[in-house]
């Protein structure tokens, strides 16, 4: 009597289910793509194609997975080939649908015997495997974002010209410099060949779009890194507890005219950008151990109104905040360089992790692995991130000895890809 009780609740739960899936489907009437016969809601669903890449200047959404992958090839024509499958996944992807058409099975950018040798007719199959690995059935796109990105080893790696486009490496994709002692970057969390920056409304879809191109590269590239961070629901505090200030401009305003890359470098990168990201470790038990006056003096701003403040609006109280010992915050360096970058960083978290800290008290042990993924956009690196950075490094005194820059990398970002190209096609397709 239980088991048919048990199994008659299953069925009823079943039941219940079904409306809700049979509903969704149905809301939002317009398809964003009819070929693919998919109804989706298009507010939830970011244009893949453009002038410039989504993700951008896209309204942040509040996940991000970024995953920067080595190339295991050395043959032009199949990252060409990778390019392509991987802009037609995204855009797939970002629309909604699966990340290949599930009826043909997986298909891999470059066939296994084709990627050694060039020959095709003896590569395996992989179509008897899924075309998509299925987590997100049913689920909106979540406003899904895919932004390309291409790391300098892509055109040089270690004196060799794999890919015959070391000539077309722009002079703004510079080997980043070392910022001294708070830069520990390790090689396992930097550079990469390529690199995608994959934000979502939802953690799931944003890793799913990951696993699907890693899987396409499969025999053509590997992961090298990755990174997943988030923002939060309300407002834009970060770990330290303070707002982090961004903006995002629209694209055509005149604060976003100044990411994008213009005649000054190749023509393949004219409606481009450069992005910068890296991963900043907080000291955050040292941190939350200092009195509020030290972290508000060390910010250049008020944590929340309080005191003589509380009577003014926040704004105010903050712009009169200084370091009454004479050392410059935080935001007073920073705001040197607000004009000339896109700021687009995540919180992080990652559990805990052995640290040994740069500072007094010196502690090493068991601490919290969290901080922020630093992300920003500009025209050049050399007057954007640099500089600013530099500015950091040598004087940012009382904040510095609560970060380690741990990892990240700069990434040539090119332009949008037009109805019918691929991610990046005018550099491979330069004579």
């Amino acid at each position: 009597m239980r088991s048919i009780q048990t199994t008659m609740a299953s069925m009823l739960a079943c039941m219940l289910l079904m409306p809700s899936v049979a509903g969704f489907a149905q809301q939002g009437a317009k398809p964003v793509t009819a070929d693919w016969g998919k109804t989706v809601d298009p507010e939830q669903a970011e244009p893949f194609r453009g002038e410039h890449q989504a993700g951008i200047v896209t309204k942040p959404q509040h996940f991000l997975y970024f995953a920067a992958f080595d190339l295991t090839t050395s043959r032009r024509e199949d990252l060409v080939r990778l390019l392509k499958a991987w802009t037609a996944a995204a855009e797939r992807m970002s629309a909604g649908e699966t990340a290949q058409p599930m009826e043909n099975g997986l298909q891999l950018a470059v066939p296994p015997v084709a990627a050694k040798t060039g020959d095709e007719s003896e590569a395996t199959d992989a179509a008897s495997r899924t075309a998509d690995t299925g987590e997100v059935l049913g689920m909106p796109p979540a406003r899904l974002t895919i932004t390309f990105g291409f790391g300098p080893t892509l055109f040089n790696k270690d004196g060799v010209d794999r890919f015959g486009v070391a000539r077309l490496r722009p002079e703004a994709l510079i080997d980043m410099p070392n910022f001294g002692a708070i830069d520990q970057m390790a090689p396992e969390r930097t550079g990469g060949d390529i690199a995608l920056q994959i934000c979502a409304e939802d953690p799931q879809v944003a890793f799913h779009a990951a696993r699907q191109l890693a899987r396409i590269a499969e025999g053509v590239a590997t992961m090298h890194w990755v990174q997943t961070g988030y923002r939060p629901i309300v407002g834009d505090r970060h770990l330290l507890g303070f707002s982090a200030e961004e903006k995002v401009p629209g694209m055509n305003s005149p604060e976003a005219t100044a990411i994008w890359s213009g005649k000054e470098g190749p023509a393949w990168m004219r409606g481009g950008s450069y992005l910068v990201a890296r991963r900043i470790r907080f000291a955050i038990e040292h941190w939350d151990q200092m009195p509020q006056i030290y972290q508000e003096q060390a910010i250049g701003a008020m944590k929340h109104a309080h005191g003589a403040a509380a009577q003014n609006s926040q704004k105010s109280a903050d712009a009169d905040f200084v370091d009454e010992g004479g050392s410059p915050a935080h935001l007073a360096l920073v705001s040197q360089g607000r004009d000339a970058m896109l700021r687009r960083s995540y919180s992080y978290n990652d559990g805990i992790n052995f640290i040994s800290e740069r500072w007094p008290p010196w502690r090493q042990g068991l601490e919290y692995d969290a901080g922020m993924f630093f992300v920003c956009y500009q025209r050049d690196p050399r007057n954007g991130f640099v500089p600013v950075f530099r500015q950091m490094a040598n004087r940012d005194y009382r904040l510095n000895q609560f970060w380690t820059h741990v990892g990240g990398g700069l990434y040539a970002v090119p332009r949008g890809a037009k109805p019918g190209e691929y991610i990046g096609q005018e550099l491979f397709e330069t004579k």
